[in-house]
């Protein structure tokens, strides 16, 4: 009796052996990153719309309805999550190439927005462009793209990153124009965040050391020099020092003393969710700058832990994705990553530091969560971008071409 072996093509590859389970492949994005960036804005959008709830009870917002603040967001994450789509479609080179380019546009938008007539003002500061529709904050935008900017610097000038003159010095004549037009506005927060996100490129990118050090004492001492000839910063630090005297908790340090005490109130639970009662008109901008301390309030310390574990995961995410990029020589692409890093970490840290009585008061908003069209947009963004440098990693270590 003759048996006759099956034949297989070579173009064909053996069907898998029965209860063999094959492995996985690799996922061509990071799914995670996605979700716990999702999950952080739709709990944002939650709290928002807690923390807003009762603002319409106030002669400011008696226009308003209980839910225009949380319909807003709402637009305002959709919009973001369409403009990442399209950002995450743009090749990496791209935006390596039009960095120097969406700098200057950018802080041609800075400058306008100093224009009598085109900048708007909120509470003595200008920082928008009214279009109607919405309100621009091109601080928000150079964020961003200081992000893209030092990275391509980096790389073109790496020869001279040892050097001063052709090194530093341009870069920092960039960052100090932008500085000078924020303060300006003012917005020393964002300033402090750009010049942290500068300085942190250069160092990964292999500044000299002993420049480092040297200009960041010289930064420590700008930054003090100007707090110690504006007297309203002044005080503001002061108050910020001891916040429970009865003419700070009163004056300059209002916000912080009863942000404290809505952390104080939630313990380790908290209240329950929509059970806050210093979102009751004594918390001023609970649903902007001090999101947070309604967290705090509502969700306890629980809340807050797993608040400050999501975004200490995306900063680590990001450093871990910059890390593989340069492993493969994409510099731009590693520099950029953790740069969006840094971004998101010192403003968060920044955020919470105020919130928690760590730092002083400070206009900054919490990534991702506060209520904000500008804020929420290029943070989603920047972080589409991050997508696309890991998704371009995973591309080329199966053997594909981007």
């Amino acid at each position: 009796m003759k048996f006759a072996l099956p034949s297989f093509s070579s173009s064909a590859a053996p069907a898998p052996l029965p209860g063999v389970v094959q492995r996985s492949k690799m996922m061509e994005y990071d799914q995670p990153l996605v979700w716990v960036v999702v999950l952080l804005m739709l709990l944002g959008m939650v709290m928002v719309y807690s923390a807003s709830i009762a603002l319409p009870d106030s002669p400011k917002y008696a226009n308003y309805k209980n839910t225009h603040f949380l319909v807003r967001q709402a637009t305002f994450i959709a919009a973001a999550l369409v403009a990442g789509l399209l950002a995450f479609r743009v090749p990496v080179s791209a935006w390596q190439r039009w960095a120097p380019y969406l700098f200057v546009a950018t802080m041609v938008l800075l400058i306008l927005v100093l224009v009598p007539g085109l900048g708007k003002g909120v509470n003595g500061a200008r920082r928008w462009l009214s279009f109607k529709v919405f309100n621009l904050q091109p601080s928000e935008l150079m964020k961003l793209f200081v992000v893209l900017y030092a990275a391509d610097y980096t790389v073109r000038k790496q020869e001279f990153m040892h050097k001063l003159t052709k090194g530093f010095m341009p870069m920092a004549a960039a960052v100090g124009i932008v500085g000078l037009l924020l303060l300006l506005e003012p917005d020393l927060g964002a300033f402090g965040v750009i010049v942290c996100i500068a300085m942190g490129i250069l160092f990964l990118g292999g500044i000299n050391g002993i420049w480092f050090g040297g200009i960041g004492a010289v930064l420590v001492g700008i930054f003090t020099m100007v707090i110690v000839l504006s007297p309203w910063r002044r005080e503001r630090i002061f108050a910020y020092l001891n916040p429970w005297v009865e003419e700070n908790a009163l004056g300059k340090a209002y916000q912080l003393s009863h942000s404290l005490i809505a952390f104080g109130r939630g313990e380790l639970f908290g209240v329950g969710l929509g059970g806050s009662v210093e979102k009751l008109h004594y918390l001023p901008e609970a649903h902007t700058d001090f999101l947070l301390a309604v967290i705090g309030e509502e969700l306890g310390f629980v809340g807050v832990f797993v608040v400050v574990a999501l975004f200490y995961w995306i900063v680590k995410r990001a450093f871990e994705i910059g890390r593989q990029a340069i492993a493969m020589d994409l510099t731009f692409a590693g520099l950029a990553a953790k740069g969006i890093g840094i971004w998101i970490g010192v403003q968060a840290f920044i955020n919470m530091g105020v919130n928690l009585g760590l730092l002083p008061t400070k206009g900054l908003t919490l990534p991702l969560m506060s209520y904000g069209g500008s804020g929420v947009l290029i943070n989603c963004v920047g972080l589409a971008i991050l997508l696309r440098i890991d998704y371009e990693n995973r591309v080329l270590m199966r053997g594909g071409r981007v």
